[in-house]
């Protein structure tokens, strides 16, 4: 997830009052794997569906 993205996540979490593990289990992934995606760890395929989800849920 590139930088700018990562920075869109955390905001969008804190402006809607939820926490990171609350994200995690809508998206139906671990709190640490979503960390790992924010955090531009993880980028492949299924990173990728999973970024296009979180998008979604955010309206980002």
């Amino acid at each position: 997830m590139p930088e700018d993205l990562g920075a869109q996540v955390r905001s969008e979490i804190f402006k809607r009052k939820m926490s990171q593990k609350e994200l995690a289990e809508m998206v139906g992934i671990s709190n640490a794997y979503l960390s790992d995606i924010i955090r531009g760890r993880k980028d492949g395929p299924k990173a990728q569906e999973h970024i296009k989800h979180i998008r979604k849920i955010l309206s980002i």
